[in-house]
């Protein structure tokens, strides 16, 4: 059973910058991916960015390239996200997410996956 647990959340003002963290605990297997999912009032969740616990391979949503920024720390056990050049449309809830791989592939056809397995909490990201 893989648990995550987010910190970082708050409030900012457009431009600002913000850096969230999701310490996660379980079977190695479980959680070989990490990523952010984020999801704001009235809308789908959003796959944030993810990230490759065996090679740090990252997938960013085109919403935050250039922006947004995931890493980990696996002395720590640990995955961040900072957040540069904040816009009111990244309000949300921001969601840490495991899951044992990175991709869905359908034949040869794979994309970055966002149903992920295992969720934590959420934390709350306001600009304004």
């Amino acid at each position: 059973h893989v648990q995550l647990v987010e910190s970082g959340g708050g409030s900012v003002q457009a431009g600002g910058s913000l850096s969230l963290s999701c310490a996660v605990s379980g079977p190695a297997h479980l959680k070989n991916c990490m990523g952010w999912v984020r999801q704001a009032p009235g809308k789908e969740r959003e796959r944030v960015a993810s990230i490759s616990i065996i090679n740090s391979y990252t997938y960013d949503a085109d919403s935050v390239k250039g922006r947004f920024s995931i890493s980990q720390d696996k002395s720590k056990n640990t995955v961040y996200l900072q957040m540069n050049s904040l816009k009111p449309e990244d309000t949300a809830i921001y969601y840490c997410a495991a899951d044992s791989e990175c991709t869905t592939c359908y034949g040869t056809y794979c994309y970055p996956k966002s149903d992920f397995r295992y969720w934590g909490q959420g934390t709350q990201v306001t600009v304004s």
